[in-house]
């Protein structure tokens, strides 16, 4: 058996969870013009590939741009009722690609892709990571989000047929509920609403 394989087998455990594929991440392209100001702000999670970090339910991503040009990211989501939130850093990987970020919730963590495959700014957004692992597969994660707690039916299809032209499977992605009680809700900015 191959080093390679030997450490896959070690990591099963691990990416049990995650949407695991064999060869080398596909490289879509991503939003051109992209403009990070206007993306910024509060996203609702609509639908993913499932991810280890991500499985509670009424799924909200924050982005607010720092003076020093890397962006604040709140992540939150309900899990048993209790609103529980996570916060980290993105930033420009490569100003000549400025829709391919990278993210990271830890200093000793690695930043990970956050590429912005397609946004219109004001209603939904497709975002893409893949992160490979010693050359033979990849693990990867696909989130359309949107400015409301719904999309229409019509314009999550046309995102998933987006993914799947690029070569990302969509097969295994899940519908987030966005149900939640005022008292589970928050703005974002992490305070409860009155």
């Amino acid at each position: 058996m191959s080093p390679s394989c030997f450490v896959l087998l070690l990591l099963l455990p691990l990416i049990s969870a995650q949407t695991v594929r064999w060869g080398r991440c596909p490289s879509p392209p991503v939003q051109p013009d992209f403009k990070l100001q206007e993306y910024m702000g509060k996203w609702y999670e609509i639908e993913k590939i499932p991810a280890y970090f991500s499985y509670g339910k009424c799924i909200e991503a924050n982005y607010l741009l720092r003076n020093d040009g890397t962006v604040l990211v709140r992540n939150s989501q309900v899990v048993n009722g209790t609103r529980m939130e996570v916060e980290g850093t993105a930033k420009l990987m490569d100003p000549r690609e400025p829709a391919k970020l990278g993210v990271s919730f830890s200093r000793f963590i690695p930043y990970r892709p956050y590429w912005v495959l397609t946004t219109d700014y004001t209603n939904f957004t497709v975002v893409y990571s893949c992160t490979e692992m010693f050359g033979v597969g990849h693990i990867h994660f696909a989130w359309i989000l949107s400015r409301s707690p719904s999309l229409p039916d019509e314009t999550v299809q046309r995102c998933k047929e987006m993914l799947m032209r690029e070569g990302i499977h969509v097969a295994a992605m899940k519908p987030t509920k966005q149900d939640c009680a005022p008292e589970e809700d928050h703005d974002g900015s992490g305070e409860k609403e009155n």
